[in-house]
């Protein structure tokens, strides 16, 4: 913990050297412009990865970065980044090497978690045909994590917090990406979602 302390010193300095009122600032309040749907993994900080600063990205991760569609953690950050901070962009960021989707793939018991894999394993079903054509299990499993990507953006679309505020003529886009680990960029999976025309007929929502 000590240095935990100590690293919080060094950090605060360096930002007061450059700007003494950065603290200061930041205190009255935040205005970002996205918000991260991430996942836990230690190796995949978020802020870090698109070079922004605190207060300008707000940020939600769980194990391999799952938005279930009756989550209240999920619902509730959700809710109050496009409806109070008004985000203009949802970010669904999985990553290659993600333990989770290693995991759901992998039939080792691992109690509790195991739940919270179920969501993995049911996308594994839905592509299941090609998936199970990928040899190298790596392959596979990083496929897999693309797939949930997919699923994680549609459930978000499927929300009401977002179809009633595409309703209201809010701007707001829900993107997909991957964060590769080794080279350290970002993929886009080129499944942005804009509108509610974009989404299934069956999940529209008569606002």
């Amino acid at each position: 913990m000590k240095e935990l302390f100590e690293n919080n010193q060094a950090w605060c300095q360096s930002k007061i050297d450059v700007d003494p009122k950065y603290f200061i600032e930041m205190a009255k309040g935040q205005k970002p412009r996205y918000f991260w749907v991430g996942c836990a993994d230690s190796r995949v900080p978020a802020n870090e990865i698109v070079g922004l600063n605190p207060g300008e990205l707000f940020v939600q991760r769980n194990v391999a970065n799952l938005f279930p569609h009756t989550d209240f953690n999920c619902l509730s950050a959700l809710a109050f980044a496009v409806g109070y901070l008004k985000v203009e962009h949802v970010i669904v960021c999985g990553h290659t090497g993600c333990g989770g989707v290693r995991a759901a793939m992998e039939g080792q018991p691992l109690g509790l978690i195991d739940n919270w894999l179920r969501y993995i394993r049911d996308t594994y079903t839905h592509h299941k045909a090609t998936l199970d054509q990928i040899t190298d299990p790596d392959e596979r499993a990083n496929r897999l994590a693309e797939f949930n990507v997919f699923q994680q953006v549609a459930n978000i679309c499927h929300t009401t917090v977002v179809q009633e505020a595409w309703a209201a003529g809010q701007p707001l886009t829900v993107h997909g990406l991957i964060y590769e680990l080794g080279s350290d960029r970002l993929k886009d999976l080129n499944c942005s979602v804009s509108k509610v025309s974009q989404i299934d007929a069956v999940y529209r929502i008569n606002i």
